[in-house]
C-alpha cells in the first residue's frame, strides 16, 4: 500500500491544501479515463429523472432504464400517476425491488407535487426534500442534471471511494456531501459526482478494486486492496451500463 503524507487540516475546520490539490488531481485523471461519464438514468424531463432515482434505490441503472418507459407511457406526469392504479404501478415496477415501497413513494410524490407545486418539479432542494421518498441523494441528482444546479450524489459508490481515497473519514452522508464540497468548486460537484460514480462501477470496485491498472495508484492511499499486477487488475474492469 502506498504511503502518502498525511493531509493535515489548518486548524479552522478547511481542509488543508495538499488534500484539496490531490483531490482535483484524482478528479481530473478520472474525468480525463472516463470523459463520458454522466447520469445513467434515462429521462426527458425533471419528474422522469425524480422517478426513475426514487426507483433506482436497491437496484441497478439498467434496470429501472428497462421499467421506465413502460411506466411513462402510462402514466407521463405528475397527474397521471397522482391518480395511477396502484396495483397497475406495483406490477410495472416490480423488478426493480422494493416494489411496493417504491409504489408508495411515486404515487404519493407525484400527488404532493399536483396539490403543492402545480404538477412541476420543484427546483430547490428543501422543497424537494419534503416530497415521500427523497432524501438529499435524489433531490442533487435532480437538481444537477435536471436543472443545472450544482449537487453532490453520495450513493454507495460514492462513498465508499471518497473514503477509500482519504478524502473524509465521515460515515454520514451529509457529512460526507459536505466534507467533500469544500474540496471542489460548487460548479464542479455534479461532474465530480459522475466521475466517481463511474470510476466506482467500472474499477474501484468494493472487492478487488483494479488497482494495477489505475491512474489513480501513486495518489491513493488505499492503493494495493486489489491486484496490482497489471494482468490481473486489467481483468477486473467492467465496462457495463448500470
Amino acid at each position: 500500500m502506498t504511503t502518502l503524507a498525511p493531509d493535515v487540516a489548518p486548524g479552522d475546520g478547511r481542509p488543508s491544501v495538499a488534500l484539496v490539490r490531490r483531490a482535483r488531481k484524482m478528479n481530473r485523471l478520472m474525468a480525463e479515463t472516463y470523459p463520458e461519464a454522466e447520469c445513467e438514468l434515462d429521462f426527458t424531463d425533471p419528474y422522469q429523472l425524480l422517478i426513475a432515482t426514487v426507483l433506482s434505490a436497491q437496484s441497478t441503472d439498467k434496470r429501472v432504464n428497462q421499467v421506465t418507459p413502460i411506466l411513462f407511457a402510462r402514466y407521463p406526469d405528475a397527474v397521471a400517476m397522482a391518480g395511477a392504479d396502484r396495483a397497475v404501478v406495483e406490477e410495472i415496477v416490480h423488478p426493480t425491488g422494493f416494489f411496493r415501497a417504491k409504489t408508495d413513494s411515486v404515487i404519493r410524490l407525484s400527488q404532493e407535487i399536483v396539490e403543492r407545486f402545480g404538477g412541476e418539479v420543484p427546483r430547490r432542494l428543501k422543497d424537494l426534500v419534503t416530497l415521500p421518498g427523497v432524501g438529499r441523494k435524489t433531490a442533487n441528482v435532480v437538481l444537477g442534471n435536471a436543472f443545472g444546479v450544482p449537487g453532490i450524489t453520495v450513493d454507495t459508490h460514492f462513498k465508499r471511494l471518497v473514503t477509500r481515497f482519504g478524502w473524509t473519514t465521515q460515515t454520514d452522508p451529509d457529512r460526507i456531501e459536505a466534507e467533500v464540497a469544500a474540496l471542489f468548486p460548487r460548479k464542479e460537484w455534479t461532474q465530480l459526482s459522475h466521475n466517481i460514480i463511474w470510476f466506482g462501477r467500472r474499477r474501484c470496485h468494493a472487492r478487488n478494486p483494479a488497482c494495477g491498472v489505475c491512474p489513480l495508484a501513486r495518489l491513493c492511499p488505499a492503493f494495493g486492496e486489489g491486484p496490482t499486477d497489471p494482468a490481473k487488475a486489467e481483468k477486473l474492469i467492467r465496462e457495463p451500463r448500470g
